[in-house]
């Protein structure tokens, strides 16, 4: 009795063990949920949603859509501005960037992306004041591009070569260019930006969409529109002589209307006094100092370059140096890509944009120009030479139309 005593444990001490016991055992179970809650979110639904993309999808599940961060599932998104995507009162705030080196991942994973795919799809995307042109439509998957508004756009000038460097700059794997003319920002303006950038091929990270349109540089309008797209805008300017350049326009009316009156008639008001018709279209193009100035109220020069439309046929590869390098694109386009073709007088490509035959713009390009009377023509040159002086001053480069 005596041995019992001394190594039993009063009652109470043992009731005090089996509660601690019992406490600690509490505590690891709540502590194992809270790990599983933190790493993988509340399983418990709390509100079923409407049936369809997004069914079974619960606000619950939204609430650490940092999971998605972590899965590496998103394609990058790059902007600074925030922005907000809304779908039944849920709001989810864009992530900043996501890794998609470690893409290639389980099988499970792989549903998991499809299954989160369809629910971005279904959500309804609006843009905070002063955030990037944003749809849908860019989340798209990897691979596939998205279609953006142009980065850089030629703006002119009608007759001047435009068509050659869209087609020369096309070869570069990464440019992206709409062949049509979109008219845009001088035609098309009503029909809002969400029509203008249907128009443009997908691009991938890393490649410049482009478009041409050469009525832009005489448009008015046209500086004020593209800067409300995007005040980092690139613009190009094919010029030429303006003398010549006049001749083409007129060579190319004719060949659609060749009742039109003679060259000479279309110049001059008044052939004794000789005085120039500054109303007649063809003429007007040609004063480029005037509509560059009309630019320059909107965009600095350092952010136009303009190409010489005689070098982009004397020398078709150095011009396209030089509007590679404005692009910020690697020099790729090179000599090895033109041959000079004899009959047309016009370079030509040794292959085109997704072509392995030579190319050659089309007959509309490097036709045969009118006898033009040679006084006429020279009244031109005098005519022109002022505004020719003002626009090399102001773009710092001769252009030897007067020499």
């Amino acid at each position: 009795m005596a041995y019992s005593r001394v190594f039993s444990d009063p009652p109470s001490k043992s009731i005090f063990k089996t509660f601690a016991v019992m406490l600690l055992s509490i505590l690891a179970s709540l502590y194992f949920l809270h790990c599983l809650t933190d790493r993988y979110g509340t399983c418990i639904p709390t509100e079923k949603r409407h049936t369809g993309p997004v069914e079974r999808f619960y606000a619950s599940e939204l609430k650490d859509f940092g999971s998605l961060r972590k899965k590496r599932l998103l394609p990058k998104w790059t902007s600074t501005k925030p922005l907000v995507m809304r779908h039944h009162g849920v709001i989810i705030h864009r992530l900043a960037s996501v890794d998609e080196e470690d893409l290639p991942e389980l099988e499970a994973d792989k549903r998991l992306s499809q299954s989160n795919t369809k629910v971005l799809n279904s959500l309804d995307v609006d843009l905070e004041a002063g955030g990037s042109y944003f749809d849908t439509s860019k989340l798209s998957s990897l691979g596939e591009g998205s279609k953006k508004l142009p980065q850089a756009i030629i703006i002119g000038v009608k007759k001047g070569g435009t068509r050659a460097l869209l087609e020369f700059l096309r070869v570069h794997p990464d440019v992206r260019a709409v062949g049509a003319e979109p008219h845009f920002f001088d035609r098309n303006y009503d029909n809002g930006l969400d029509w203008y950038r249907d128009l443009m091929p997908k691009t991938l990270e890393g490649q410049i969409t482009m478009e041409k349109t050469p009525s832009y540089f005489v448009t008015r309008e046209a500086p004020a529109r593209i800067y409300a797209m995007s005040r980092d805008t690139k613009l190009i300017v094919v010029v030429r002589d303006p003398v010549t350049r006049a001749i083409s326009d007129y060579t190319q009316t004719l060949s659609k209307k060749p009742d039109i009156p003679t060259f000479e008639s279309l110049t001059l008001k008044n052939r004794t006094t000789g005085l120039i018709d500054t109303s007649w279209s063809a003429i007007q193009i040609g004063i480029y100092a005037k509509h560059l100035d009309n630019w320059l109220q909107f965009f600095p020069m350092g952010q136009i370059l303009f190409v010489s439309g005689e070098r982009l046929i004397s020398d078709p590869a150095g011009e396209l140096g030089h509007v590679q390098d404005f692009l910020g694109l690697k020099r790729i386009i090179t000599d090895k890509h033109f041959y000079f073709n004899q009959t047309k007088g016009f370079p030509c490509l040794k292959k085109a944009e997704g072509s392995s035959k030579p190319h050659c713009l089309g007959k509309t390009k490097g036709r045969s120009h009118p006898n033009i009377n040679s006084e006429v023509v020279q009244r031109l040159r005098d005519f022109y030479r002022p505004f020719n002086m003002k626009f090399y001053q102001m773009t710092g480069r001769k252009f030897g139309w007067d020499d």
